[in-house]
């Protein structure tokens, strides 16, 4: 998942330099080396007002007490894995649909709702149309609605206490006959059939050992992967790759968050806080009855343990007992598919955060009478595996707006980037209107009988920046369900269904029925792609060495000068270090003052042929 609405809006120094960088490559004669290098209705269904109740600040509400259900079955039609929103939409979906569903949790969990609920994540990363309602004046509608729909009229708003956003889940999946609910699996496995001649190798169900060691097996007919990290299909050896891999940076992924909650937060503390942000200039802040954005004098916080952790502007989602949640503390070299990194992750947090707090109060009169109250009992990963799947969406799918001829979802959160290490500074890749997310990235390679959703589907890294928040997530998860319901009833497999453009047409009317909306769309061309240097800048961005964030300005005919032209080249080196055997620092070494002195020609020709491992004559 993303943020809310606050970044830091950082432009790469790299990032106008497209059209000196693709001029010099030309004239050296390695442009070419560097491309290759780098290619049916049933009743119950929400479809309500997403606007949900008001908060009710300074009231408690009641966990409802989830329990596994009396009885488990030997074989169901589906089993979906992992009790985050996207395993319970996929639930549900399917059950709605008339299958016999299994949900099943192996996370130890004792609530539904995963990132939101045990991971504190109580802000939403809300995916709008770009047109705006004729309803209501200003507002625009959200995309897909569905199940998401239906959930969030029960909750406050953009940010919800999770206590009601838990209980709202457990409602959605208690009504349903056809789920049967098992919670805190101590192990689950994938249970394999025999490989096909073509290659690929069917699941047929999981095998579980339950907390007392004892261990069976269920058999189902399909299996919906809904863990946050593709835990199932990575068993089941469905191919993947590992957070920035695709682009020459396997060992980076984006920083891993500890929410934390902090008390007294009464309603005139609240206020004090919306006065303050919405009365900001900088467009990046602001503040509403349920949620807050800003605060980016906490980027200066000096951090305590140093090289570990880092502060960003603040997050806060309101909570309905004079408390609120807060993103914003980020934790470096954590393996978020590593149980025992995760504990590490939330050890780091706790130990830095009554520093934070300090700060806090330190700094802004408002949050003078606060305390820390508590952690997240789980920390908020934002990017492990990304499966391969039957297609994977590219980074040109979403700065360009694509339509999918088997659109499942969409997505218009913005290419949110979070910090890689503590000398990151993030970035903002694009901002898009709309675009699609294919059922094809939700069928893996190499195992059939299975479907991935959420933050682990086929995406390239940089793409899930925007398509890993939770709601296009529930909406891939409402559209498994039903995806499992067509493919048993027409004997097909998920690849086969995926193939099919008439059993996708069915299956796209079945999801608009069920409250969905899908229709097929097409989006202007953004101003960039009209520019005469737009093949260039595709090659920048995909290769992540361009960014245009929130306003999609890419600054192609703006001045470049020496180090900036230093710094493309030598992200350049990052993803193919073979090929950029040598230092382009050296192009301007000597030099007081590079980010002054204007780029020419022959400066780009010789940084670059200093990048490849050739050893020019210094430019006069």
């Amino acid at each position: 998942m993303a943020e809310h609405k606050w970044n830091d809006t950082h432009k790469p120094d790299a990032q106008v330099d497209v059209l000196a960088f693709g001029r010099a490559w030309a004239i050296l004669g390695l442009f070419m080396f560097f491309m290759i290098a780098a290619g049916g209705a049933w009743v119950n269904w929400g479809g309500g007002d997403p606007t949900g109740p008001p908060t009710d600040s300074g009231q408690k509400r009641e966990l409802l007490k989830v329990s596994s259900s009396r009885s488990i079955a030997d074989q169901y039609d589906v089993i979906v894995v992992g009790t985050d929103p996207e395993g319970i939409t996929a639930a549900v979906s399917a059950a709605r649909n008339g299958l016999k569903t299994l949900l099943v949790d192996g996370r130890n969990r004792d609530v539904l709702g995963g990132l939101f609920t045990l991971g504190w994540l109580n802000t939403i990363d809300m995916n709008y149309a770009p047109e705006k309602t004729a309803l209501v004046a200003g507002a625009r509608d959200v995309l897909n609605k569905g199940l998401f729909s239906e959930w969030f009229a029960k909750i406050e708003g953009d940010s919800f206490d999770v206590v009601t956003a838990a209980n709202a889940f457990y409602n959605m999946v208690e009504k349903e006959k056809n789920i049967d609910l098992l919670m805190q699996a101590a192990s689950i496995k994938p249970l394999m059939g025999t490989p096909s001649a073509g290659g690929t190798t069917p699941i047929t169900g999981i095998t579980v050992t339950d907390s007392n060691g004892a261990t069976r097996t269920i058999a189902a007919k399909a299996v919906i992967d809904a863990t946050q990290d593709a835990d199932i299909a990575t068993l089941a050896g469905v191919p993947y790759t590992y957070g920035r891999e695709d682009i020459g940076d396997k060992q980076s992924k984006m920083a891993v968050t500890l929410v934390f909650r902090i008390k007294n937060v009464t309603p005139d503390v609240w206020k004090s806080i919306k006065d303050r942000l919405n009365g900001d200039e900088d467009p990046n802040t602001g503040a509403n009855e349920v949620s807050a954005w800003g605060y980016g004098g906490m980027y200066q916080y000096k951090e305590v343990d140093k090289g570990r952790v880092k502060m960003r502007g603040l997050n806060i989602g309101r909570q309905n007992d004079n408390s609120a949640l807060i993103n914003a503390l980020q934790i470096f070299g954590i393996d978020g598919a590593d149980p025992t990194s995760r504990e590490q992750a939330v050890a780091i947090g706790r130990a830095e955060l009554p520093h934070v707090v300090d700060y806090m109060k330190q700094l802004y009169p408002e949050f003078a009478n606060i305390e820390l109250d508590d952690t997240a009992p789980e920390p908020y990963v934002r990017e492990t595996r990304h499966i391969i799947g039957e297609y994977r969406m590219s980074i040109l799918d979403v700065l360009e707006n694509r339509d999918q001829w088997d659109r499942i979802a969409f997505g218009s959160y913005p290419v949110d980037i979070q910090r890689t290490s503590p000398n990151d500074s993030g970035a903002v890749v694009c901002a898009p209107e709309q675009y699609a997310v294919a059922f094809r990235s939700l069928v893996p390679l190499k195992v059939d009988g299975l479907l991935v959703v959420g933050r682990a589907a086929s995406y390239d890294t940089l793409p899930a920046g925007s398509a890993r928040v939770v709601p296009v997530g529930m909406a891939e998860g409402q559209a498994a369900g039903a995806a499992a319901k067509l493919a048993i009833d027409r004997d097909m497999t998920f690849r086969q269904l995926s193939a099919s453009k008439e059993a996708i047409a069915a299956l796209q009317d079945t999801l608009n029925v069920q409250g969905m909306a899908l229709k097929p769309f097409s989006a202007k061309p953004q101003p960039f792609m009209q520019h005469k240097e737009y093949a260039g800048l595709q090659t920048a961005v995909t290769l992540a060495l361009a960014y245009g964030c929130y306003s999609n300005d890419f600054m192609l005919d703006t001045a470049s000068n020496a180090q900036r032209f230093v710094n493309l080249t030598s992200g350049a080196r990052r993803i193919k270090p073979a090929a950029f055997a040598g230092d382009p620092s050296a192009a301007v070494k000597g030099m007081t003052t590079p980010d002054k002195q204007p780029l020419t020609l022959t400066q780009a020709e010789y940084t670059l042929a200093l990048a490849v491992g050739l050893k020019p004559s210094s430019p006069a």
